[in-house]
């Protein structure tokens, strides 16, 4: 069928109007070598149904994996009602709401997922989402500069313990703007940042200091300690959290003696599948104090003049609203439908069935870790406490062993020394709440089937 909703004879009307007799008039001005005849390579048009099956076969490429890796990606169960929501017209086909008369439910729905998030973290106000978690940090580091103005220096402390690709998109885009990053070490023991580290900066002119919870390891850190050294030292506290362990961890709004400033992550835990690589989406919060700095989008709740409840956008500190010079960030579309499955996700489960998932997830790595470690040849590598990812070392190079794994349709973990070399034969492993016991020891079976193999 066609998707042009001219007919001919409304077409010939418009180039009557005109006065050009032809389409092809209306492009006589493109030079006629740069001008195509056909879509040359392009396949004749396929029926729906042949769509589909070609779609189908080509998603089984991919087969069904027992999955155990994480690093920064998690696979957990999703309830059927959450997409079956989301992918409703109301919410699938909505856009951005510059018209609040006409977007007051997707309005409210972010207000909403603004006050659990909030709620989560422990903060006064939290955005209507950012790009994804890497992104998100590097916003959040600019809004520690604007937010910070009694310091001049825009120093960052940045633990190596943050995920590497977050360190990387934060560089890219906040060194461009004179910002400068200097690396916290971890222990060797604890996989946790080292707090004596710490001392070397102390009455020193620093900004901000970034704090992970968990750390890329699957490490908690101390975040206690490290919230009250940047209170100590007037510098601005930066965390950067899963948001499924703040479920059963403490917010980070209550962190040592008055809490963070600024709360960021990666919000694909909540209800958002494991697609390839995303579409993601990044959360923000924040202390009150800060809000103006924030970017993206904040909903408002309100009364109109009958005292009839209403949403709106408010604080839209963005470029397209005022002077380019003045805005908080020059990000555009907020990740709307995520966000949308997000809200639906955590209203599903609540705050009862979101803790029963982070402990179920935290208990099955413990058994995970348990099971892998009594393999010859296999060991943990950090002695600190752990969510549900955890550095494990083999007797020999991680990727073969990886791969082989995969052979037994196994994705057997994530190996860590590609972006720390220092750590060697590491490899990161994850469970969730839909790993079972089964999943575990079939893992621990194949695993040592395949070091006895190679050995």
């Amino acid at each position: 069928m066609s998707f042009i909703p001219h007919t001919e004879n409304e077409i010939r009307e418009m180039l009557d109007a005109i006065g050009v007799d032809s389409i092809e008039r209306l492009f006589d001005e493109i030079p006629a070598e740069l001008r195509i005849d056909d879509l040359h390579g392009v396949p004749e048009a396929l029926s729906e149904m042949e769509i589909s099956r070609i779609m189908h076969a080509r998603a089984q490429r991919d087969g069904q994996y027992l999955n155990f890796i994480g690093a920064g990606a998690y696979e957990h169960h999703i309830p059927a009602a959450v997409w079956e929501i989301t992918t409703r017209g109301e919410f699938y086909t909505a856009y951005t709401p510059y018209q609040a008369e006409a977007s007051q439910g997707t309005l409210q729905l972010l207000y909403e997922y603004q006050s659990m998030m909030a709620s989560l973290t422990g903060m006064d106000v939290s955005n209507a989402s950012l790009y994804d978690g890497a992104s998100a940090l590097a916003e959040a580091c600019l809004m520690a500069v604007r937010s910070h103005r009694k310091s001049k220096s825009r120093r960052i402390l940045m633990p190596a313990s943050v995920h590497p690709l977050y360190r990387k998109v934060a560089e890219a885009i906040c060194t461009t703007q004179n910002i400068r990053f200097e690396l916290l070490p971890y222990d060797e023991r604890t996989g946790a940042t080292r707090l004596d580290a710490l001392k070397a900066f102390e009455g020193e002119d620093i900004t901000a200091i970034v704090i992970p919870q968990p750390n890329f390891f699957g490490v908690l850190e101390d975040v206690n300690a490290m919230t009250d050294w940047a209170r100590a030292n007037d510098a601005l506290a930066i965390a950067v959290v899963n948001p499924t362990a703040l479920a059963v961890l403490r917010a980070p709004g209550e962190w040592g003696g008055q809490g963070v400033d600024i709360v960021c992550g990666e919000g694909q835990p909540l209800g958002v599948p494991l697609s390839s690589g995303g579409p993601y989406f990044g959360f923000m919060c924040c202390r009150q104090e800060h809000v103006r700095q924030m970017p993206g989008r904040i909903i408002g709740r309100t009364v109109d003049l009958e005292g009839k409840v209403g949403y709106a956008l408010t604080l839209q500190a963005r470029e397209q609203h005022i002077r380019r010079s003045k805005a908080t960030s020059n990000i555009c579309t907020n990740q709307g439908l995520m966000v949308t499955a997000a809200t639906i996700y955590m209203s599903l489960l609540g705050p009862e069935g979101l803790a029963n998932t982070a402990s179920v997830s935290h208990g099955q790595t413990r058994k995970l870790v348990e099971a892998l470690t009594k393999i010859d040849g296999v060991s943990r590598r950090f002695e600190g406490a752990f969510f549900h990812e955890s550095v494990l070392m083999l007797d020999r190079p991680v990727q073969p062993v990886i791969d082989a794994l995969l052979e037994k349709g196994i994705v057997g973990g994530y190996a860590i020394g590609n972006d720390y070399p220092e750590l060697g034969n590491a490899l990161l492993v994850c469970a969730t709440e839909t790993r079972t016991d089964a999943d575990i020891a079939h893992y621990a079976a194949a695993l040592n089937d395949v070091l006895r193999s190679a050995a």
